[in-house]
């Protein structure tokens, strides 16, 4: 967004997307995850290192992959923090190329306004200020730079993330079409609550977006982490950008082709929630270790609870998660000698 990106436990505010009659008839789901979006938002995983085991090997093979451009789109992109809104269009551009031409066509004004903006956290380089007055090889400069970093880091894993995608995105489009709009707005992430009219997300700061007969387009995002993203400014459809439930990593296999013991045992979530937990955790940084929703892991503890593997304990309005002695002697044998982790 250009707006405040941070992950979902560091903000205490709330986005409140006010809905009329027409908006609901005008909400949209994207085909799919938007290049552009994925692009920009993997610059905030690849910085910030979060995100738990989803995004573990392909950190690793983009930092080994980098090129030398990285460093022009990672200084409007930082870690957490604003970004500015011309990074990713309001139109849907289905592939990096259509996404770049609508970058490089932005108008100067929208140019200065949304680097103006970024100058507020961070003092702008001299090409940044080339780049706000609409300088021609600035903005070729920007425009190499976002494909070379596509090319390296996302364009070699999109199948994986268009898979991953799909299945959450599948979800939402059969509840559009046999439950309508409002269906749909609530099987969205627990962060997001659809309180008819209004859609309140979890987000850093409080901000009112009232949609005024526009609709709203949907993004799913495999690089989203937490909670939803959208657009500081809404010249056209407002967006909002949200994450999609991870399908943790294929466990370790033994010798003889078949999965390990604790993953055939347990399921392969459930195995993943029990070695996640390396120590006391919450079910939020458990969600965030293992790529599933918090919904997803308090199912997956209570189960383990009952089992007597995980101990749990109410502090305040967080629940921590511990291993029991049994579920530690379990966690050692189910990975076996030499075994990585889940």
């Amino acid at each position: 967004m250009g707006a405040e990106t941070r992950s979902y436990d560091e903000g205490d505010g709330v986005l409140r997307i006010h809905f009329t009659g027409a908006d609901l008839g005008r909400t949209k789901l994207a085909p799919g995850p938007l290049p552009a979006w994925e692009t920009v938002l993997s610059l905030h995983r690849l910085q910030r290192g979060d995100g738990g085991l989803p995004y573990a090997r392909w950190r690793r093979e983009a930092r080994a992959a980098l090129p030398r451009a990285f460093g022009a789109l990672a200084s409007l992109v930082p870690p957490q923090g604003y970004f500015p809104d011309f990074l990713t269009p309001a139109a849907p551009a289905a592939r990096l190329e259509e996404a770049v031409d609508l970058v490089l066509s932005s108008p100067r004004a929208a140019l200065r306004r949304d680097l103006t903006a970024l100058a507020q956290d961070r003092r702008p380089s001299r090409w940044a200020a080339a780049l706000g007055h609409g300088d021609t090889a600035a903005l070729k400069g920007l425009g190499a730079a976002m494909t070379a970093y596509h090319a390296a880091a996302v364009a070699p894993h999109w199948e994986a993330v268009r898979d991953e995608v799909g299945r959450g995105h599948a979800r939402l489009a059969r509840a559009l079409l046999s439950e309508g709009t409002e269906g749909m707005l609530g099987l969205l992430p627990p962060s997001m609550r659809w309180r008819r009219p209004v859609l309140e997300v979890d987000y850093p700061v409080s901000r009112d977006l009232r949609l005024d007969g526009r609709g709203l387009l949907l993004v799913p995002s495999f690089f989203c982490l937490g909670t939803g993203v959208t657009l500081l400014h809404h010249d056209a459809t407002p967006v909002l950008v949200h994450p999609v439930e991870h399908r943790p990593p294929d466990p370790p296999v033994g010798r003889d082709g078949h999965p390990r013991s604790l993953g055939a045992l347990l399921g392969h979530t459930r195995a993943a929630v029990l070695e996640a937990l390396v120590d006391t955790s919450s079910t939020g940084e458990l969600a965030r270790r293992v790529g599933v929703l918090p919904s997803s892991v308090s199912q997956h503890t209570a189960v383990l609870r009952d089992a007597g593997l995980v101990r749990s304990v109410r502090h305040g309005q967080s629940v921590r998660h511990s291993l029991t002695p049994l579920g530690s002697a379990l966690l050692r044998r189910g990975r076996g000698p030499g075994a990585p982790p889940w």
